[in-house]
Order: C-alpha cells, then sequence, then structure tokens
C-alpha cells in the first residue's frame, strides 16, 4: 500500500517540477485561467488540507484552476490531524467553508473534490446542509466509502508516511477516539443517512465518482458508486489498466488527477497519456 503510494508521490512530484508549479493555499484574489469554478478540496481521514489532496491542488493550479481547502474534524488542541470528529460535526464546517469560497470568490458556482472521507462528506454536505447543493456544481469524489467501509483498521489511514506520525495519529485515537470511523462503518450512522432512499446526488450537481479495482481499505470497491441518473462512475483501470494504485496512492496518482481534472470540464472520457503504477 505504501509503495503505491511512494511511487505515485515520486512520479507527481516530479510532474509538478517540470510543470514548475508555484503552489499557493487558498488564494480569494486568484481568478480561474479556463472559465473553471473555484475547487474546494476535501481531505481524507487523519489528513490536513496541506497533505493528501495538496498536490493534486498544485497540479490543477498549473492547469488555470484556482483551488481551496481547509481542515475539518479535528478535535481542539490536535490540528495536525483532521477528520476524526463526527460526520454530522465536522458538515457543517465544510458548508460554511464552502459559502465561504462561493461568497469571498464572487463565483457563480463552486466545484467540490474529495478523497476517501472527504469524498463521503462531499456527497453529504450537498444532500444535507441548507445552502449548499445550491452553490455547487460539480462534485467529484475519489474513492469515497458511500456504502461503508472498515478501513482496515484507522492505524493504516495515516497519511504522513513517517513511523512517528503513525504513532502520534495511534495515540491520538486512543486518547479522544474516531466517531468518523464509526460513522463510516458498514452499519455507519452517516452512511444509513447518506443511504436512507432519497436521492444522493441533490438537483443541479454533477457527479464524477472514481474508484480503483485494486483500493484495499474501501471493499468491496464498488460500493464507491452511486447509482443514481446522471452519475459518472469511473474505474481508474477502464482508463489506464495498467495503473494499479491503491487507495493513499489515488491522491497522488497521475492518471486520477487527469480524470478529475477531465471531469471539472465535463469531458471525463477524454484521453490523456496513462502513467503505470505499480504496488
Amino acid at each position: 500500500m505504501y509503495l503505491q503510494a511512494l511511487t505515485a508521490l515520486t512520479l507527481a512530484l516530479s510532474t509538478l517540477s517540470t510543470a514548475g508549479a508555484s503552489f499557493v493555499v487558498n488564494d480569494f484574489n486568484c481568478r480561474p485561467q479556463n472559465n473553471s469554478n473555484p475547487v474546494v478540496f476535501l481531505h481524507g481521514l487523519g489528513a490536513t488540507f496541506y497533505e493528501d489532496l495538496n498536490l493534486l491542488q498544485a497540479f490543477l493550479q498549473t492547469q488555470g484552476f484556482c483551488t481551496f481547502a481547509e481542515t475539518y474534524g479535528a478535535y481542539n488542541g490536535f490540528p495536525f490531524v483532521g477528520g476524526l470528529r463526527s460526520i454530522e460535526d465536522s458538515a457543517p464546517e465544510i458548508a460554511a467553508y464552502i459559502k465561504r469560497v462561493h461568497t469571498e470568490t464572487g463565483a457563480n458556482k463552486v466545484d467540490i473534490v474529495g478523497h476517501s472521507e472527504g469524498a463521503f462528506q462531499s456527497l453529504y454536505v450537498p444532500k444535507f446542509e441548507d445552502g449548499v447543493s445550491e452553490i455547487v456544481e460539480r462534485i467529484v469524489s475519489i474513492a469515497p466509502p458511500t456504502r461503508g467501509t472498515t478501513f482496515i483498521g484507522l492505524y493504516n489511514l495515516a497519511y504522513i508516511l513517517g513511523d512517528a506520525s503513525r504513532e502520534l495519529i495511534s495515540n491520538l485515537l486512543h486518547a479522544v477516539g474516531c466517531p468518523a470511523c464509526d460513522d463510516l462503518g458498514p452499519d455507519g450512522a452517516a452512511v444509513d443517512r447518506l443511504n436512507d432512499g432519497a436521492p444522493i446526488v441533490q438537483e443541479g450537481n454533477r457527479l464524477t465518482v472514481i474508484a480503483s479495482r485494486y483500493d484495499e481499505m474501501v471493499t468491496p470497491t464498488s460500493t464507491s458508486f452511486v447509482h443514481e441518473e446522471g452519475v459518472q462512475n469511473v474505474w481508474v483501470q477502464d482508463l489506464c489498466p495498467e495503473d494499479k494504485i491503491g487507495h493513499i496512492g489515488e491522491a497522488y496518482d497521475l492518471n486520477v488527477w487527469n480524470i478529475v481534472k477531465n471531469a471539472l470540464q465535463n469531458q471525463v472520457e477524454k484521453k490523456f497519456t496513462c502513467v503505470p503504477a505499480f504496488g
């Protein structure tokens, strides 16, 4: 799993270096160079706004997008680990940030890109938080646990690839717990609420779900997909057969980045040059 992420990360850094990316976080004066909407990024469980999806943001900035992100779901006093609080607690926090980006950029609509728990929140927040679906146009969800997952234990979800960081997260969980982990289990409260029989995708929202057949955390992998009219469910391997990326690596995978970019431009079927990723 970590080899997959490291391989993808190495390729990603090489691409950004070649592109001469200059990454600026939350520039509310940014104006898109490609007629796109501002894009709000929602990180995964155990991550923050400056990791997990930060390199994807930098890549999209080189493509003319304006990107925004904020850590959600962190406990007071522990700002370095996000996404631990319950889905219900984090959802209003995310909604407020989306509204802030919409207001301060002056954009007509905002797009959302989420990974893992952030991908689940990209589905949950527009459905249940007042005033969000009306200002959102596109949603791109990377590996969402739409119908729940065990995550193979939270220890494996430490996005920082150092032993000290994993130990920190492990100790933190023993001290304060992880309500989001319970919420996202197969019988979790948030999963049950999202799948309450009413449509997940709200009127006016356009959803693309991206999943890898080699995802080892959200299993079965097909449980990520949303089977509603107009939703585009995309296997990474249908576009790039030699890509064997896993759950964490999906955030750093060049092929996933290109799928996200194309989805944000309403052309998810557009061809691009695939890069092999091996576990």
